[in-house]
């Protein structure tokens, strides 16, 4: 493999190392294994359904990846904890929204926004995503009587769809379904 991104610049080259086996025929039992290597590019250029190109095999065995680390876990219930409960009728202070999130003590992948409008205070906590798959988020709502953490529906949290906003978290999107 070659490249850093397969969205930006050139993108990556891959070289895919595939095996089978099969007898010879009827008669000769023998069995043969076959190994074929194919060069495939994924870039911002790759033109959908394009043959891969035969490659010349690497030497050695393919390479071996460590898994990708974990992301981070939102912290539903510790949110819910330590955001404040205001009475019917109370006025909700923004700064005492903002200690109870800085409390948690956060990874730094762990991003956070509050806004304030009209007497309410709107919270998110989200981990940095990859552009293509649902976003991880948590909305957290505080007003006068009621204090709320969710989750948004997976279709909401696709890239575009600005389910993980903090303007979200204020006034909730329909649920799609």
């Amino acid at each position: 493999m070659t490249g850093t991104s397969t969205h930006d610049g050139d993108g990556v080259d891959l070289v895919v190392r595939t095996s089978g086996s099969a007898h010879r025929g009827w008669i000769d039992t023998q069995e043969v294994t076959v190994e074929r290597c194919f060069g495939i590019r994924v870039s911002p250029r790759s033109q959908w359904r394009e043959d891969p190109k035969d490659a010349d095999c690497p030497d050695g065995p393919p390479p071996a990846f460590a898994q990708p680390p974990e992301p981070a876990r939102l912290p539903y219930e510790e949110l819910r904890a330590r955001l404040p409960r205001v009475p019917e009728g109370g006025r909700v202070d923004e700064a005492e929204v903002r200690r109870g999130i800085a409390a948690l003590d956060l990874p730094p992948e762990i991003r956070t926004e509050v806004k304030g409008d009209g007497g309410r205070v709107g919270v998110l906590l989200y981990v940095r995503g990859d552009g293509f798959d649902a976003q991880d988020c948590l909305l957290g709502r505080v007003g006068p009587g009621s204090t709320d953490v969710r989750v948004p529906p997976r279709v909401q949290r696709m890239p575009g769809e600005g389910g993980c906003s903090v303007g979200n978290a204020l006034d909730p999107a329909a649920s799609p379904h």
